[in-house]
Order: C-alpha cells, then sequence, then structure tokens
C-alpha cells in the first residue's frame, strides 16, 4: 500500500484489473488530485489486490476464486478499514476504482455500508459472471452486485454518496447503466455520469476523479 497525505477524509483506492498498488501514481490518477492532498483535504490509501489469485486466477477452481476474494474481503473490512478509519478518526470512509478496481470499490461499498459513506467507481463492471465457468454458489451471490443488491434494502445506503462515472465509449457503459438501473430499483439515491466520447482509458478517469471528489464532498 501506498499512502499519499498527512492527514484529511481517507479514501481507498483501488487498482484496475491484474495491476498493483502503485499503477495510481504511475498512471497520474494522484497528481489529478495533487491540490486537494497537498491542502489536508483527503489521504489517499492506494491499497493492492488479487485479481491474479480471485477472479483472473484460471489455475485455480471458480470456487476457489470466490473463496480467495472473500479472504481478501475480510482483510480489508476487519483489519485494514478498521485501522483507517482508527488513524483518521472517522466513523467512515470513501472508496475507488478504476476499470476493475470499480467492482472492488462498488462491492465493498455495498456490502460494508457500516464502513463506507463515499463511493467513486469509474468505468466499473458488477457482474462476475464471465469469470465462473458457469460455477455458482451463496459465496458467488454476496460478491456479485448486479444480483444481491437487486434484492437489498435500500435504505441501508441513505446516508452513502455514490458516483457511476461511465462514457459513451466505454466499454462498461451498459455494466453501469445495469447497475444505475437496479439501485433506482430498490430506492438508493445515486449519481450516474455518462461522460462524452471517451475511451476507457486514465485519460477519462484522471478527469473523473477530481471532479467527483470535488462534487462529492462538497
Amino acid at each position: 500500500m501506498l499512502v499519499f497525505g498527512n492527514w484529511g477524509y481517507p479514501i481507498v483506492v483501488f487498482p484496475s484489473t491484474l495491476s498493483r498498488y502503485y499503477q495510481v501514481k504511475d498512471f497520474g490518477l494522484i497528481d489529478s488530485v495533487r491540490g486537494y492532498i497537498e491542502s489536508g483535504k483527503f489521504k489517499i490509501y492506494a491499497v493492492d489486490a488479487i485479481d491474479g489469485d480471485s477472479w483472473y486466477a484460471r489455475h485455480l477452481k471458480p470456487e476457489q476464486r470466490v473463496l480467495n476474494y472473500m479472504k481478501y474481503d475480510k482483510f480489508l473490512a476487519n483489519e485494514l478499514v478498521p485501522a483507517i478509519r482508527n488513524e483518521c478518526n472517522t466513523d467512515k470512509i470513501g472508496v475507488a476504482g478504476c476499470s476493475f478496481g470499480g467492482y472492488h470499490a462498488a462491492n465493498f461499498a455495498f456490502k460494508h455500508p457500516d464502513q463506507v459513506a463515499y463511493l467513486m467507481s469509474m468505468s466499473g463492471a458488477f457482474d462476475m459472471k464471465t469469470f465462473m465457468d458457469g460455477y455458482y454458489d451463496d459465496n458467488f451471490y454476496f460478491n456479485n452486485p448486479v444480483d444481491y443488491m437487486a434484492n437489498e434494502h435500500g435504505w441501508r445506503y441513505g446516508h452513502m454518496k455514490i458516483v457511476l462515472g461511465t462514457s459513451e465509449w466505454d466499454i462498461c457503459l451498459h455494466s453501469n447503466v445495469q447497475m444505475s438501473g437496479i439501485l433506482n430499483r430498490i430506492g438508493v439515491d445515486h449519481w450516474l455520469n455518462i461522460w462524452g466520447w471517451e475511451k476507457h482509458d486514465w485519460p477519462l478517469w484522471n478527469k473523473m476523479f477530481p471532479t467527483y471528489l470535488s462534487r462529492m464532498f462538497s
């Protein structure tokens, strides 16, 4: 994990597909919000992911991929996020991510609304069925947002500010429209933000992130 800033509201940022904790620094996402970090408004925690040992682990059986991801989620919920909340003296945190990181951020926020006040998913995808080779069980259900959120109680998310960012050229446009529809049906207030003719890539996300921080925390 890399930490940017000495104080400020904590934001946990997840890397994109099969990437590492330093990716958001190398591809400009941190620089896009440098002013907010240096002014002490936000403290950014760039965490690692385990895509190669979970969803993308084709060498493992599908049920093991999900079990590994559940261990990662348990680490986040029981160890890392409580430590961040304690360090920053705040009841809840913000989570963000680009591409597959958008899934990580959304899944954590939706599963643990008691720990999250802000969700910023940028070009995320929310249906993991393509990673499961047809396998389906309860563990998968509770980590597949398009499934479990359809049966959730919307009031649990009434405190949370949620943005689903996408674009007209985004390969995940449909995923975000679908997720927005689910949230609408269960009465969860959110912002589906569709940018213009921008590709699913870092130039788009480096515009999104400062925009969402300024809008969601104003």
